[in-house]
């Protein structure tokens, strides 16, 4: 690639970054601001249209995340759903070195729990297991089904690790959504996305 073409390339390249942090601490932020009592009524309306696609989708293995810098909490929705019907299985992405795959410890609300290096709770010594349906927390997600994380890109290496990856439902509230995250080629895109409008995004085809 000549010098002028690549330098072109590298500037793109650190400007697209440069739009995804900021357009990332910006929904961050905004979340974090919610008050008490409209975080929690918008967190049951995710909840109420959370519930229907689980029933849909049937799951036998559940994973989620213990919820983050004012992310939305699924714990209650986990918990009643793993008491609705026996044989169910629920998880919880854990991250166990830097840039490597995370892996799925199983969960219950009587699962003793240590700390992750950011301090997030996780299952201290239970089993792995493979969940067939992730719920996502959404920093950022647009109309494509693309999302902005944290910028670890645990996810995208954990699924394209594995075989046969699981069913992913982005979650997020309606203040995350964007125009655009400008999707870069090792982004994974969710396959549904529900926000306290209810089912907002749900992916027909699998993109090329």
């Amino acid at each position: 690639m000549p010098p002028l073409t690549r330098h072109v390339h590298e500037a793109d390249a650190q400007r697209v970054q440069q739009f995804r942090r900021q357009l990332r601490t910006e929904r961050i932020v905004a979340r974090e601001a919610l008050p008490a009592d409209l975080y929690s009524q918008l967190n049951r309306r995710i909840i109420a249209g959370l519930e229907p696609l689980l029933a849909r989708l049937a799951p036998s293995c559940l994973a989620f995340c213990w919820p983050y810098r004012g992310e939305p909490d699924l714990r209650a929705l986990v918990t009643a759903w793993l008491a609705a019907a026996p044989g169910r299985t629920a998880a919880i992405p854990v991250v166990t070195r830097a840039a490597t795959p995370m892996v799925f410890r199983k969960w219950t609300a009587d699962t003793p729990m240590s700390r992750d290096p950011h301090g997030i709770p996780i299952p201290a010594q239970s089993p792995q297991v493979e969940p067939d349906l992730v719920l996502i927390p959404l920093n950022v997600f647009d109309a494509q089904g693309y999302r902005l994380g944290y910028g670890g890109g645990f996810f995208d290496r954990t699924f394209a690790a594995m075989a046969t990856p699981p069913r992913s439902v982005g979650v997020a509230f309606e203040l995350a959504r964007a125009d655009s995250v400008q999707p870069q080629p090792h982004d994974h895109p969710m396959d549904y996305i529900v926000t306290e409008a209810g089912l907002v995004f749900e992916r027909t085809a699998t993109p090329e």
